[in-house]
C-alpha cells in the first residue's frame, strides 16, 4: 500500500507536468482514489475541504473582489507614472510590493495593469513585468500577501501548527528588499515595445478565411491589394492543411485559404474593404465595424485549453475574436484551432450587449478602462479598504481571529451592496478549493498508507551524510523547481508532505522546512507559467521567454540566497 501511494504521487506529478489536466482535476482524482482505497476515511476527507486556514483563504479571495475595484489603485498607478523611467519604475515597484503585502497580489496586478498598459509616458514592456515580480516579492512578507502562504498555513494547521500574520515578515521583508533592489537595477534590460510601426509592434495575429464565393479567388496577392497594407503584413497562408510561407506576390488565392496577418491592431480595419474575407466565421466587413477591445484571458477562465471553434464565443459574450497574441510568440496555423492559454491577449470586436454579460470578469482582465466594472463609491471604498485594514489590525493584535474578521467584513460588503451573491458565485475559486482540499486529504493518505514513512527513510538515506541544512536546501530547491513548471499552489501542495517528512526524519523543528516550501513556491522568476500574475502581463507586455529570464535570474539568485541564509538563522532547526 505504501509503495502504491507513493507511486500515485509520482503519477500526479507527471500529470501536472504534462499540462493536459488542470491541477484541480488531478488532485481531486487522486484524493478520491485514496478514499476508495481506504487510506483516507470519509470524515477526514470532508474535513480536509473545511480546513480553517483553507476557508480563510477562500473568504479572503472573495473579499478581494471588492478591493480590486477600489478607485485608489487606478489613481495610484496614474500618479506613479511621472518623472524619469527609472524613478517611475522604482515608485511602481515599491508601491505594488507594499500593497501586495496586505492585498491579494492578483487583485493588485489586475487593478494596476490597465493603467500601466495604457499610460503614454513609458513603454508598458518596461514596467509590467517588474509590477508582477514586485507583487510576488511583497506577497512573501505576510500571511495574507499571497495565496501560497495561506496554502502552506492550511497544511500547518492540519498538522496542529500554524503561522501568525507577520511570522513570514522576519525573513520575507529583508529578502523582499534585497530582491526589489536587484529588480529595479535589472529592469533596464527589458525591451521597448512601444513604436506603432516597427517590427516590435507586429505582435497580434489575425486569421482571415477566403470564402467560397469571394471575388478574390484566382487573383494574386499583388492583384488583390494584399501586398502593401499599412501596418499589416501577410505572414503565411494555410491551404488544405499545409502552410505556405513566405507568401510571394504572384501567389493566387484559392477558396477556403486561411490568410494569417500580423501587425498593428489599429490597422485591422483595413481588412473590412476586402469582400469575401471572414474572421472566425464572420464577415470581416461586419466584425470590424464594432468597437475593438483588448482583453487578457483569466487564469480562472473555462475557455483555457478550448479552441474558438469549440466554443460559441459570439453568443456567449456578444463579441467576435479578431486576433490573438501570446507574448511575443508567433502563433502558427489556423488560429481558430489553437487551444487558448491563460494570459493570451484577445482582440475582440464587441457588440452592444457585451457589457451586460455577467461572465466577463470571470473570463477576462479588461485593458479598456471604459469597460471595467464600476469603481466603488466613496463610502463603499471606505468600507472595503478600511474594513480590511481593521480586520488585519484585529488579527495582528489577537483581538479577533483573521477568519472571523474576514467573515464579518464579507457580511458587511454583502449587506451594503458592495458585493453581490451572484458575483461571488461566478467567481468563487472552486479550482483552488478542490486543489488544496484534495492535497490535504492526499497528505493524510500518505501518512495512513505508510507512504510518508518511505519518504522519511529516503530522505534520511539521501541526506544522512550532509546534515539537516542540506535537507532544508533540498526541500527549497524541490519546491522551486515545481513552481517553475507547475502552478505555485500545486507546487506547495506537492512539496509540503516531503518537507514535513524531512523535518520528522531529522527530529528538527518543522517551521523552517514549512517556510522553505512557502518561499520556494513563490520563487517563480524564470518562467511565466507557474505564477498567474506573470501570465496576466506576459502577452500585454509582448514579452518573450528570454525577457523574463534576463530579468528573473539575478532576482532569483538574490531571493534564493536570502531565503536559504536567513530562514535557518531566524528559525533554527532546534537542538
Amino acid at each position: 500500500m505504501a509503495w502504491l501511494a507513493l507511486l500515485s504521487l509520482f503519477g500526479l506529478l507527471a500529470i501536472l507536468l504534462s499540462g493536459r489536466v488542470t491541477p484541480a482535476v488531478a488532485f481531486t482524482s487522486v484524493a478520491v482514489l485514496y478514499a476508495l482505497a481506504g487510506w483516507v476515511e470519509t470524515p477526514r476527507l470532508l474535513n480536509a475541504y473545511t480546513n480553517p486556514a483553507l476557508v480563510t483563504l477562500l473568504v479572503l479571495l472573495m473579499v478581494s473582489q471588492a478591493l480590486e475595484r477600489s478607485p485608489w489603485l487606478t489613481t495610484l498607478a496614474k500618479r506613479l507614472m511621472h518623472g524619469s523611467e527609472r524613478h517611475a519604475t522604482a515608485k511602481l515597484v515599491g508601491a505594488s510590493a507594499l500593497l501586495s503585502a496586505f492585498f491579494n497580489n492578483t487583485a493588485v496586478v489586475a487593478g494596476l495593469m490597465s493603467a500601466v498598459a495604457k499610460q503614454p509616458h513609458f513603454a508598458p514592456s518596461r514596467l509590467l513585468l517588474p509590477l508582477s515580480f514586485a507583487t510576488v516579492l511583497g506577497g512573501i512578507t505576510t500571511l495574507v500577501g499571497t495565496s501560497t502562504n495561506l496554502v502552506v498555513n492550511s497544511f500547518a494547521v492540519e498538522a496542529g501548527l500554524g503561522f501568525s500574520l507577520f511570522q513570514f515578515s522576519w525573513v520575507g521583508v529583508p529578502v523582499a528588499l534585497l530582491s526589489l533592489g536587484m529588480l529595479i537595477w535589472r529592469a533596464r534590460c527589458l525591451p521597448h515595445h512601444a513604436a506603432p510601426f516597427d517590427e516590435a509592434a507586429l505582435h497580434y495575429f489575425a486569421a482571415a478565411q477566403v470564402t467560397p464565393d469571394s471575388p478574390m479567388i484566382g487573383h494574386s496577392i499583388e492583384a488583390n491589394g494584399l501586398r502593401h497594407l499599412e501596418g499589416l503584413y501577410l505572414l503565411e497562408i494555410e491551404r488544405e492543411g499545409r502552410l505556405i510561407t513566405p507568401v510571394g506576390p504572384d501567389m493566387p488565392l484559392q477558396a477556403n485559404d486561411t490568410l494569417v496577418f500580423t501587425g498593428d491592431i489599429s490597422k485591422l480595419h483595413a481588412l473590412q474593404r476586402f469582400s469575401g474575407l471572414a474572421l472566425f466565421g464572420h464577415p470581416a466587413s461586419q466584425l470590424l465595424t464594432d468597437n475593438l477591445v483588448e482583453v487578457v484571458l483569466s487564469h480562472d477562465s473555462p475557455l483555457i485549453h478550448q479552441t474558438l471553434q469549440n466554443v460559441d464565443f459570439r453568443s456567449r459574450f456578444d463579441a467576435g475574436v479578431v486576433a490573438i497574441r501570446r507574448g511575443n510568440q508567433r502563433l502558427k496555423g489556423q488560429l481558430g484551432r489553437i487551444p487558448l492559454k491563460a494570459g493570451d491577449c484577445l482582440l475582440l470586436a464587441i457588440g452592444p450587449d457585451f457589457h451586460q454579460h455577467h461572465n466577463i470578469t470571470r473570463n477576462f482582465y479588461l485593458l479598456d478602462d471604459s469597460l471595467q466594472r464600476p469603481s466603488l463609491g466613496q463610502w463603499q471604498n471606505l468600507l472595503a479598504v478600511g474594513g480590511f485594514a481593521l480586520t488585519l489590525i484585529a488579527a495582528a493584535t489577537q483581538v479577533l481571529p483573521l477568519l472571523h474578521g474576514l467573515l464579518l467584513l464579507l457580511e458587511a460588503l454583502l449587506l451594503s451592496g458592495t458585493l453581490q451573491l451572484a458575483e461571488l458565485r461566478r467567481r468563487f475559486p472552486f479550482a483552488l478549493w478542490l486543489t488544496i482540499g484534495s492535497a490535504l486529504a492526499i497528505a493524510q493518505g500518505l501518512s495512513q498508507s505508510g507512504g510518508a514513512d518511505i519518504i522519511t527513510q529516503g530522505v534520511q538515506a539521501l541526506f544522512s551524510g550532509y546534515g539537516v541544512y542540506a535537507a532544508f536546501v533540498g526541500c527549497y530547491l524541490l519546491t522551486w523547481l515545481l513552481t517553475e513548471t507547475v502552478t505555485n499552489n500545486a507546487a506547495a501542495a506537492l512539496s509540503f508532505p516531503v518537507a514535513w517528512a524531512t523535518a520528522q526524519s531529522f527530529g528538527a523543528d518543522p517551521t523552517p522546512f514549512m517556510l522553505a516550501v512557502a518561499y520556494g513556491a513563490s520563487a517563480c522568476f524564470l518562467l511565466p507559467f507557474g505564477y498567474q500574475t506573470h501570465l496576466m502581463v506576459y502577452s500585454t507586455g509582448q514579452y518573450r521567454l528570454k525577457d523574463i529570464w534576463r530579468l528573473g535570474w539575478p532576482v532569483s539568485v538574490v531571493y534564493s540566497a536570502g531565503v536559504l541564509l536567513l530562514t535557518p538563522w531566524v528559525f533554527p532547526f532546534g537542538e
